[in-house]
């Protein structure tokens, strides 16, 4: 195979991994230059890029990739070098890149990102810079950071544990961004344990266990929420049993969070517990005051609406889990907008009176129930919302009613895939996130939601 030949291959396998946009901006002027022998086994490949820029971020993002797969179809250890190089071609003759060719490359940077944060089952806000320090935390998150520097080699199991709403999936997802920042097309896999098993038994009931391997044991990086759903199942703790060896042999990273420590998770075999022991195990404690505060104020900072400090710590000293924290932020928000006035002390305490009342009234409400009144509200049928249509006139109402399942009935969100006809559970992310974000923007999506939420719940 000559190099013209070895190129073309190296460049179909960068096709399947790589959008058609992020190819063509990174890779469409590039080409070997010469390969250099330097052992039986060993050679050197030289790769011309058109620029130092895009010599910089090939070197960055992309050389571990490509390294891996000219290595597998030259059987062959390969150093891969860029060296700048204009390349003629008629098509560029008559063709400059323009001022803003950087701007562009740019962009297409931060598109292949977020594509590789949502295709990896991501939240956008779960990083590190949306993620507050105190000394409940300080440990996990000292520990996080170094693991997100170098995956796979200090650390190569992390075992985060702790109650529910400390910031376990926080820490474990920021870990992931920072890691696909640096490199998108690393092969990063969250889910969580109930996925996990759901996903097993659904590729032996299918026959595609092949498919499930595939997608699990190739992961660089391999994040999984609340372990401690496998236990007592032996089907499943077999299949995680050999997915955790395949990448701790590959020099991979495990990340796990459980609610409790590997020797008290109930029906954890021997095997698994040996090996979960083995890696660093962190506790994350319930937030303090001081950081419960710090969580609002950032929360607030992301939805661009104002807190006041004593807004903030009167919040603080209601509630114990970052999740009530946010949820109860997020109506604190919503109310304000509704009434069209400032947050205040005042306000703060009515909706704390209506808790309990709001509470009891939600676990009274049935799914079924929400879809119902959703399309009732936007006149559409039930399997038209359920459907696969993407008509925005109809993904919006499907997004809202994800979006009250979520945050108000706290149903998790594969269930939420489930009742929408099988949808991924990163759909029902994106959904959830699209509906939070907008809140804070559109008047016309609040009036909607507020309607709805009257509807549904109630006056409350």
């Amino acid at each position: 195979m000559d190099k013209k030949q070895l190129w073309q291959a190296v460049s179909e396998e960068l096709k399947l991994i790589l959008s058609r946009a992020t190819f063509s901006a990174w890779f469409n002027q590039t080409q070997i230059n010469q390969i250099t022998r330097l052992a039986k086994n060993k050679q050197q490949i030289e790769i011309i890029v058109p620029n130092s820029f895009i010599q910089e971020t090939l070197e960055g993002r992309y050389k571990k990739p490509i390294k891996e797969i000219v290595d597998r179809i030259t059987d062959k250890e390969n150093i891969i070098v860029f060296v700048v190089k204009t390349i003629i071609r008629r098509v560029l003759k008559e063709k400059t890149l323009g001022p803003l060719f950087s701007k562009d490359l740019e962009k297409e940077q931060k598109r292949a990102i977020l594509k590789a944060i949502r295709r990896a089952g991501l939240r956008e806000d779960f990083t590190f810079e949306n993620f507050a320090v105190s000394s409940t935390n300080e440990v996990g998150y000292a520990a996080a950071q170094s693991v997100a520097k170098n995956p796979g080699k200090m650390y190569q199991l992390l075992f985060l544990y702790g109650g529910v709403g400390v910031g376990k999936t926080h820490l474990m997802q920021a870990i992931g961004h920072t890691i696909l920042q640096d490199n998108p097309l690393t092969p990063v896999v969250y889910c969580t344990g109930e996925e996990f098993t759901n996903e097993i038994i659904q590729a032996i009931q299918t026959r595609t266990t092949h498919l499930f391997r595939q997608k699990y044991r190739s992961a660089k990086a391999l994040l999984i929420d609340d372990i401690q759903f496998i236990g007592g199942k032996d089907a499943v703790q077999e299949e995680f049993f050999h997915t955790f060896n395949t990448i701790y042999k590959a020099k991979g990273q495990v990340i796990l969070t459980s609610d409790r420590l590997p020797h008290e998770i109930e029906g954890l075999e021997d095997r698994l517990r040996s090996r979960f022991e083995g890696g660093l195990s962190i506790d994350i404690q319930q937030p303090n005051f001081e950081l419960r505060t710090a969580i609002l104020l950032i929360k607030a900072s992301q939805w661009k609406q104002p807190l006041p400090m004593d807004v903030a710590q009167m919040i603080a000293a209601n509630f114990e889990s970052t999740r009530a924290l946010e949820g109860f932020l997020m109506r604190l928000i919503t109310e304000s907008l509704r009434r069209s006035e400032i947050i205040s002390p005042s306000m703060v305490q009515s909706l704390l009176g209506d808790k309990k009342e709001t509470d009891e009234i939600k676990k009274n409400v049935k799914p079924d129930e929400v879809l119902e009144k959703v399309c009732f509200y936007f006149d559409l049928k039930l399997n038209t919302l359920k459907g696969q249509r993407r008509k925005q006139e109809i993904v919006v109402p499907r997004q809202i009613a994800m979006y009250i399942l979520k945050t108000e009935l706290k149903l998790p969100y594969i269930q939420i895939g489930k009742i929408f006809g099988g949808k991924d559970h990163t759909t029902v992310m994106h959904a959830v996130e699209k509906i939070s974000k907008l809140m804070g923007i559109s008047e016309s999506l609040r009036l909607d939601v507020n309607s709805l939420h009257k509807d549904i719940f109630g006056e409350i």
